[in-house]
């Protein structure tokens, strides 16, 4: 047979290539995933029978996802027909969208496929999560729940430490990584340009029309993602500051319980201060959520940190957070956690801490911060408060004799930070800035 006589590759071909095929699901609405294999038994066939087409879920864009509150209406859903009985719960009721779907997918024999879901915006109660987490007909390993609705953190917090406790069945839980403290990723662009690129006869079923919109939307794709997560990794890896905006004071505990098991888009301090056997029991501080990100130069003096820089690869999985977007192509801890390698090969230091190990020693305004080992901060200056007519006096001298003849007169010890600030570079610049505009300093 000549090559005029071969019949070209059909979308048939392609998808029952299972690389292929995994490559391609995450990247097609669920929507549109269903009406494609609706077109012919084999489609069906492939898309309902193989794996690859579900390990990635993200329901986030399924207008049926999203919770109905207008009046009951006739018809509609089946679940709406539960919102008349006066049994049902609230948590019932704002988990029924939901709860719709994946009955949907599991009498299809889809759900057990399911290994990455993403509930981002989404109404998703406690009790429909304690269900993806616990219930056998899930397989969850990678779960996605930022900025949701109708979602009590206590009773979240309640399920997590309830899956984690010490007489769990062997080899549960099965989740291994949550996303919860981040913001949602942004959404997919895709491209509506029809023009096919040149040459296109010489690429037979991928000179369609549909097969050129799909290679570009998979690359402005691949942009985004490479563009998202760039942004994600630098807000921890760079030198940031404050990477969590809202306080997490209830969290600590949880993640101290599911250390090891669960990982999130957060994690612990390990500065020596939280470890009892490192500092006296006065200066002990309890499990805290890290929440600065300093950079991988460490300590102005040393250029390390006492705990030592958390490292991909050679540190606990547990000291490396979630990084976003969501993977779509692996439902592995390492895939959320993989920061991207250096061109020599190497991964970035990551230092964490929480403010609480930072107060007295780190600068907010250059990021700048020296560690335990290299800086004590004087006793004088931990606990001392001005009055508006000391820090006048305090910009006076400043103006005529420099810091370092302010510094003499209370503390025997340099000083490295005030008032939020180091002294050697921010201090002086921000108190001339406020020294007539009614500033900090004025």
């Amino acid at each position: 047979m000549t090559n005029l006589e071969k019949l070209p590759v059909t979308i048939i071909d392609l998808l029952s290539n299972t690389i292929i095929l995994r490559q391609t699901a995450p990247y097609i609405p669920v929507k549109e995933l269903h009406r494609l294999a609706a077109t012919s038994k084999s489609l069906r066939d492939i898309i309902h029978n193989q794996s690859e087409a579900w390990h990635y879920l993200n329901l986030t864009p399924v207008k049926r996802a999203i919770i109905d509150s207008t009046p009951i209406d006739v018809g509609g859903f089946a679940w709406r027909a539960e919102r008349m009985d006066e049994s049902l719960t609230e948590d019932d009721f704002y988990a029924g969208p939901l709860r719709g779907i994946f009955g949907n997918l599991h009498s299809k024999r889809i759900l057990q496929y399911v290994q990455t879901l993403v509930l981002d915006g989404l109404s998703v109660p406690a009790d429909l999560v304690r269900e993806i987490v616990a219930e056998d007909r899930y397989r969850v390993k990678v779960l996605s729940l930022r900025q949701p609705t109708h979602l009590n953190m206590s009773k979240l917090q309640q399920v997590l430490r309830y899956v984690c406790r010490p007489t769990r069945a062997e080899g549960t839980p099965i989740l291994k990584a949550l996303y919860v403290f981040g913001p949602k990723d942004a959404p997919r662009s895709f491209t509506t340009a029809l023009e096919a690129p040149p040459n296109v006869r010489e690429l037979g079923v991928m000179s369609s029309s549909g097969a050129q919109i799909g290679a570009e939307w998979n690359q402005r794709s691949s942009n985004s993602l490479a563009s998202n997560l760039l942004d994600e990794e630098s807000k921890w890896y760079g030198s940031t500051g404050r990477a969590i905006k809202r306080p997490l004071s209830s969290w600590p505990e949880t993640l101290a319980v599911c250390k090891g098991l669960i990982n999130f888009d957060a994690v612990l301090c390990r500065g020596p201060r939280h470890d009892i056997t490192k500092v006296d029991s006065k200066d002990f501080l309890q499990p805290t959520i890290a929440n600065v990100a300093l950079g991988s130069s460490g300590c102005e003096t040393c250029g390390s940190c006492p705990e030592g820089p958390a490292i991909f690869g050679q540190s606990p999985d547990s000291a490396m957070p979630l990084l976003g977007p969501v993977p779509s192509h692996s439902s592995s801890l390492r895939a959320t956690i993989r920061p991207e390698q250096r061109p020599d090969g190497s991964f970035p230091k990551l230092i964490l801490r929480c403010e609480d190990c930072l107060r007295g020693r780190w600068c907010e305004q250059c990021n700048r911060w020296w560690c335990e080992d290299c800086y004590q901060e004087p006793v004088s200056r931990a606990h001392h408060t001005r009055t508006e007519m000391q820090q006048l006096e305090l910009r006076d001298e400043l103006q005529r004799n420099g810091w370092a003849s302010v510094e003499r007169g209370v503390a025997s010890t340099p000083v490295k930070v005030f008032s939020k600030l180091c002294v050697e570079h921010c201090l002086v610049g921000e108190m001339m800035a406020g020294a007539g505009s009614n500033g900090m300093w004025g």
